[in-house]
Order: structure tokens, then C-alpha cells, then sequence
């Protein structure tokens, strides 16, 4: 494993409050190499992504039968009945409620509340390991930056979703949770306290200020991909509004059109009418011209 997936291993096994910190800090000891780029790139999970993470560490056995029913799933699809499907993907829904609300527990023994838009997403993410492969390799790799979504039919953004693209293959590893503090230590004053809590300080204040400036940085692009998007919404309104004009000129020219084809097609008939009728007189009349020119 190389030394940029083993730290990645070690930070997205971290509390969520904990990941900027330590990757900052570890980024710090790398000064002046290249891994020290790569670490400080690490992105930070979303909630979702992380209780993911940590469902794959807390949680293994769970999450491995989820992926094994999927593989199962998306092996023996392509030869079941509708019938089947239907009852397997009922199946599929069940298993994965159940372990989202097995990542809400641990998430809360960790301190963490999971909301029901999180859960969702969480849900999502393991609905989509188990309709894509994959999608089931990065929820294994517990390396996850963002919740995942696929119906199937679109491949998900599994690169976008991962820490690193060698996570797709990684397995993390199983983790017991933290033991408690143990009360009840009496601790000797330290002389150095006042120096050591300011470096603390600057190094919270420092951990603070870059996570405001990513927090910063995702708000100027999502405020700008919003603008954006309200523009062309605003602009194929605009177009919808246009075409349904035409559509409107388009359906009364049909409707006048279809008046005068009722109309010439009476006219036609009429004339086809009296085609015959004078085609009978002219036959009336050629077989008196012959008579009378025999006698």
C-alpha cells in the first residue's frame, strides 16, 4: 500500500471534526515534498460520506453482506422474471434501511446527530454499491468525500466521490471504536502550559482559517454554478415561451388548413361529378353522330 493511501486510510477513519486538524498537521510534517501536496489536497468528507466511512470501519460485516447481495443481484438480474426483480429489489431496500439505520446509531455513539436528509444520502450511497460495482469498491475503500447516487442506468461520479483514485480496490480495515477516557488521573501542572496552549491555539486558529477558506471557496463555486443555472433556466423559459407561441400559430394555421381541405375535397368531388356526367352526354352524343351517319 503506498504511504499516500495508508495516511488517507488513517484520516477518514478520524471524527469528522478531526480530519482538517490532523490532515494540516500531517501535511505540515511532509513539508516540502510531494506528498505533502497530496495530503493537504485530501478533501474533507460530507456528513454522509463520512458516516459511510465509518460504517465500513465500525460496522464491517454489515456492509460486506450488502455488497455480496448486490454483486448477487447484478449477477442473476439479466436471467430473473419482472417478478422477482420486483421482489429482490423490495429485498434490496430492506437491507439497505436496515444498515442506514445501523450507520445512524453509530454515528451517534460517535457524537454525531444524522438527519433524515442524511440518512437518505446514506441510504443512496449504499443502494448505489449495490446496483454498481463500481460504486461498491469506493464505499469498501471507507475513503469516500461525498455521497454517491445511481439508478443504473447513468455510471455515478465514482472518481469525483473518492479521497485518492488508487481507494478503488483499497478495503479499509475494520476499527473497534475509541475507548473512553480513564477518570480519576491526577495530572502533574505543567511549567510549559501557557506556551503549549497558544501553540494549540495557533494551530486551531490555523486549522480554523483553512476550513474557512474551503468552506469559502465551495461557497463561491456553488454561488456561481447557481447563477449560472438561473441563467439558463431564465433563458429556456424564455425559449419555452416562444415555441409554445408557435406551437399555438402553428395548431390554428392546422386547423384553417383542414377547413379548406374540407372544402376542396367537396369541390373535387363535384368536379369528379360532373367529369362523368360529361364524359356520359359525350358518349350519348358520339353514338347518335354514328347512327345517324349509317342511314
Amino acid at each position: 500500500m503506498s504511504e499516500l493511501l495508508d495516511i488517507a486510510d488513517e484520516l477518514y477513519g478520524l471524527p469528522l471534526a478531526d480530519f482538517t486538524p490532523a490532515r494540516d498537521a500531517r501535511a505540515k510534517q511532509l513539508k516540502g515534498t510531494d506528498l505533502a501536496k497530496q495530503v493537504k489536497a485530501l478533501r474533507k468528507p460530507s456528513v454522509a460520506a463520512w458516516v459511510v466511512n465509518l460504517l465500513v470501519r465500525r460496522e464491517t460485516e454489515q456492509v460486506e453482506q450488502v455488497l455480496s447481495v448486490g454483486a448477487a443481484l447484478r449477477e442473476a438480474q439479466a436471467s430473473m422474471s419482472g417478478d422477482a426483480l420486483r421482489e429482490l429489489t423490495k429485498q434490496r431496500r430492506q437491507l439497505t434501511a436496515a444498515v442506514t439505520t445501523q450507520a445512524r446509531r453509530t454515528a451517534r455513539e460517535e457524537g454525531t446527530k444524522v438527519t433524515d436528509a442524511i440518512a437518505d444520502q446514506v441510504e443512496a450511497t449504499l443502494t448505489a454499491a449495490m446496483i454498481d460495482a463500481d460504486c461498491a469498491k469506493a464505499v469498501r475503500s471507507g475513503m469516500l468525500v461525498s455521497a454517491l447516487a445511481t439508478t443504473g442506468l447513468d455510471p455515478a461520479d465514482v472518481a469525483g466521490a473518492i479521497a485518492v483514485p488508487e481507494a478503488l480496490g483499497f478495503e479499509a480495515p475494520s476499527r473497534d471504536a475509541e475507548p473512553p477516557p480513564r477518570p480519576g488521573l491526577h495530572v502533574v501542572p505543567d511549567p510549559e502550559a501557557d506556551r503549549k496552549a497558544i501553540a494549540a491555539a495557533r494551530e486551531a486558529l490555523e486549522a480554523a482559517q483553512s476550513e474557512l477558506d474551503e468552506a469559502t471557496e465551495a461557497h463561491e463555486d456553488a454561488t456561481a454554478a447557481y447563477d449560472e443555472l438561473e441563467a439558463r433556466s431564465l433563458q429556456l423559459q424564455a425559449e419555452l415561451d416562444e415555441l409554445r407561441g408557435r406551437i399555438a400559430e402553428l395548431e390554428s394555421a392546422a386547423e384553417e388548413v383542414d377547413d379548406e381541405l374540407s372544402e376542396a375535397e367537396e369541390s373535387r368531388d363535384e368536379a369528379e361529378s360532373a367529369v362523368v356526367e360529361a364524359r356520359k352526354a359525350r358518349d350519348a352524343a358520339q353514338a347518335a353522330l354514328e347512327k345517324l351517319e349509317k342511314r
